[in-house]
């Protein structure tokens, strides 16, 4: 019988992802387009009905179709603030839009790693597809599950579920959902997946907490230990 040798502390052995799929919200998450989103509010605020909204208001909406935030907070002039809204942020994405330090190299690590990399986001399409290629992310995504993809939105989890399916997975147990918001850890654990939340974005830690994900990142590097090991 061989001999087991005793594995040295400095030995490097290569470390299983912990989960095999893995799926991210975008805005506050992987693109740093949280100051993009409130000046676009309050331009659509001040032009359609004279004055601004208060922006820890206008934050807690991130994470939810802008439609749906404009019918509850002004429904008679809904549709024209979400017209002045998404003209005016299409205008100023390529100004206002940032990276968050690492997340790029993080999703290549991913991806080299073997895991499947997707992206489920309240987005619409099209300003998601601008944001993921200004920032270079476009080539780490496999899937993208975008605003118009589905009838239901987070918290409701068939965004999510939709894009485990697109990756080719049946559990979602094998997935994890990471995210900036109350309603993305919500989305998750409603899927059935585990759930990072980060502390980046446009959630506040507290709540972030209160809602129990499985683990919590403060930057990039932690999230990538999480991941990756």
């Amino acid at each position: 019988m061989s001999q087991r040798l005793p594995v040295s502390p400095t030995d490097p052995r290569p470390t299983a992802p912990r989960w095999p799929v893995v799926v991210f919200d975008l805005d506050g998450t992987l693109a740093d387009t949280v100051n993009l989103i409130v000046e676009s509010y309050q331009y659509a605020f001040r032009t359609v009905i004279g004055h601004e909204e208060d922006p820890a208001v206008i934050r807690s909406w991130i994470g939810r179709p802008l439609i749906q935030a404009f019918r509850e907070h002004s429904a008679d002039a809904a549709d024209e603030l979400y017209a002045t809204y998404l003209q005016w942020n299409s205008d100023n994405t390529e100004r206002l839009i940032q990276g968050f330090d690492g997340a790029r190299e993080m999703l290549s690590e991913l991806r080299d790693a073997g895991v499947h990399v997707g992206v489920a986001t309240s987005k619409r399409r099209e300003s998601a597809e601008q944001a993921m290629d200004l920032l270079g992310l476009a080539e780490h995504v496999e899937v993208l599950v975008a605003m118009e993809d589905t009838d239901k939105h987070k918290p409701d989890p068939t965004p999510l579920l939709l894009a485990i399916e697109r990756l080719g997975v049946g559990n979602p147990s094998r997935a994890v959902y990471i995210g900036d918001a109350v309603v993305d850890v919500l989305a998750g654990k409603a899927a059935g997946m585990d759930t990072v939340a980060v502390t980046w974005g446009a959630g506040e830690r507290a709540a972030l907490s209160g809602v129990r994900p499985t683990a919590i990142a403060t930057t990039t590097a932690e999230l990538s230990g999480i991941l990756l090991g």
